[in-house]
């Protein structure tokens, strides 16, 4: 075969030799380039010549996958978005979830798993009520959601109007993602922000940083499960005691003697 330039330095090559280096299929390296994770290649004509350093840029992008990291966080590790405190933290935090790797789900997927139709979902969807997790860059579901969207259609069967509940969804989703920005910013100030103001290796903070999120999430989600149900059952029982017949009132009084709560001991 005739190359397209006569002047091409032995350490340049085209796309399908970079591939058989670097163990990749074409399409994968074509992959990475769309979503920028490789530098521009050389270009003499309308032939593109790669060099080491994409060839080092993949074993990156690799190594950092095989560490669980998604590509728009290895995107921005490789950019510099990241100083060196939060680029441990983000491999951290990675090989945390690795250790129960999830199943995502598109919306399509989701609506064949759970039996609730597609046209359902996408109107719980944009009130808020069902918020997808971003994973390589798109939203997507996951097998946890299946449970909760049956859930939600069990409430439409028990003869809550569909648009009332998605009302109450928005009402509830405002009102959570200001308890949340706020239990984040308490975070970043009192947890992160003097750690990576610390003078403990990167590695070390990140380590830190991923023990604190470990204890502070379940226990703030705990906290805020058990508040809600708790203020649930007292409003509940407030209203039917003012409106309520005798009979609603003996089966309410059961249910609050009830086993409602189990927590890990």
């Amino acid at each position: 075969m005739t190359a397209d330039r006569t002047d091409q330095a032995p350490s340049q090559w085209r796309v399908e030799e970079l591939a058989r280096r670097a163990d990749l299929s074409v399409d994968t390296i074509r992959f990475y380039q769309k979503r920028r994770l490789l530098p521009a290649p050389e270009r003499s004509g309308r032939v593109a010549w790669y060099g080491p350093e994409h060839l080092d840029r993949l074993a990156r992008v690799r190594e950092m996958q095989g560490r669980g990291l998604t590509l728009a966080l290895i995107g921005r590790i490789l950019d510099g978005d990241l100083d060196p405190t939060d680029a441990p933290l983000a491999a951290a935090v990675a090989r945390a979830d690795v250790e129960s790797p999830e199943e995502f789900l598109t919306l399509a997927e989701l609506a064949e798993r759970s039996g609730v139709p597609v046209a359902l979902l996408d109107a719980v969807v944009r009130e808020n009520l069902l918020v997808a997790r971003m994973h390589d860059g798109e939203a997507r579901y996951t097998t946890a959601d299946i449970g909760i969207v049956q859930q939600g259609l069990h409430l439409l069967e028990q003869g809550l109007p569909l648009p009332a509940l998605l009302t109450l969804a928005h009402e509830h989703h405002e009102a959570t993602r200001d308890i949340a920005e706020t239990a984040v910013g308490l975070f970043d100030t009192y947890v992160r922000a003097p750690l990576r103001a610390s003078d403990l290796p990167d590695e070390e903070k990140a380590e830190r940083l991923v023990e604190a999120f470990r204890e502070l999430l379940p226990a703030v989600t705990a906290l805020v499960a058990h508040h809600f149900r708790r203020v649930l059952l007292e409003v509940a029982q407030e209203h039917l005691e003012s409106v309520g017949e005798d009979v609603e009132l003996a089966a309410v009084n059961v249910a609050a003697a009830s086993r409602l709560e189990s927590w890990p001991s």
